[in-house]
C-alpha cells in the first residue's frame, strides 16, 4: 500500500516538474507580447510546481531518477528564459546572463555525474529562490506597482546581482567540494 502511495506521489512530483519544463516558451512568447501579468503569473506557477515537486518527493520518501535529474533542469528552463529575454532587451548586460547560463551548464553536468551525491547545496537552493523573486520584481506590471514600482523594479535587479554573486560563489564551493573529495 504505501509502496503503490509513493509511486502516485512521484508521478505527481515528475509531472510537475514537466509542466515547469515546459512553461519557459509561453513566459518568453508573454513577455515579448508585452502581457507581463500573465507572464509573472507563469512564473509563480513555476515557483509553486518547484515548491510541491519537492514536497511530494520528500513525502514518498525521496524522489526517482528521473524527478532528480528533470528538476534542477526544470529550474534552469524555467529561470534563465526570461532572464535571456531579459538580456535581449538590453534590460540585464549579456555578460551577466553568459555567466548564470555558464555556472548553470557547469554545475548541472557536475551534478549529473555525482548521481545522488550530487545534490543542491543550501547556497544552490538560495540562488533559486532569490532567481525567482528578482524575476518577479523586475517583471513587475506597472498596473500592480502603482507609485513605487520603479522601486519594485529596482530591487529586483538588486536581486539580481545578490542572486547572480550567490550562483558564482556557489558553484566555487560545489567545485572546492569536488576538488577536495576527488583527492
Amino acid at each position: 500500500m504505501k509502496f503503490m502511495k509513493n509511486l502516485k506521489l512521484r508521478k505527481i512530483a515528475n509531472t510537475l516538474t514537466l509542466i515547469r519544463i515546459f512553461l519557459g516558451l509561453p513566459i518568453i512568447m508573454l513577455l515579448s507580447a508585452k502581457f507581463y501579468s500573465f507572464a509573472c503569473f507563469l512564473i509563480i506557477i513555476g515557483g509553486l510546481t518547484d515548491f510541491l515537486d519537492g514536497k511530494l518527493a520528500r513525502k514518498a520518501d525521496g524522489g526517482n531518477d528521473l524527478g532528480a535529474t528533470l528538476d534542477p533542469l526544470a529550474d534552469k528552463i524555467l529561470i534563465c528564459a526570461p532572464f535571456i529575454w531579459l538580456s535581449s532587451i538590453g534590460a540585464l548586460p549579456a555578460w551577466s546572463i553568459w555567466l548564470l547560463v555558464s555556472r548553470e551548464l557547469l554545475i548541472s553536468g557536475w551534478r549529473a555525474k555525482k548521481g545522488k551525491k550530487g545534490a543542491a547545496s543550501k547556497l544552490g537552493k538560495v540562488k533559486t529562490i532569490l532567481q525567482f523573486a528578482s524575476l518577479l520584481l523586475i517583471l513587475w506590471p506597472e498596473r500592480w506597482g502603482g507609485i513605487i514600482i520603479d522601486r519594485i523594479h529596482y530591487f529586483g535587479f538588486i536581486l539580481f546581482w545578490v542572486s547572480l554573486f550567490v550562483a558564482i560563489y556557489s558553484a566555487l564551493k560545489y567545485i572546492d567540494f569536488t576538488l577536495s573529495t576527488d583527492r
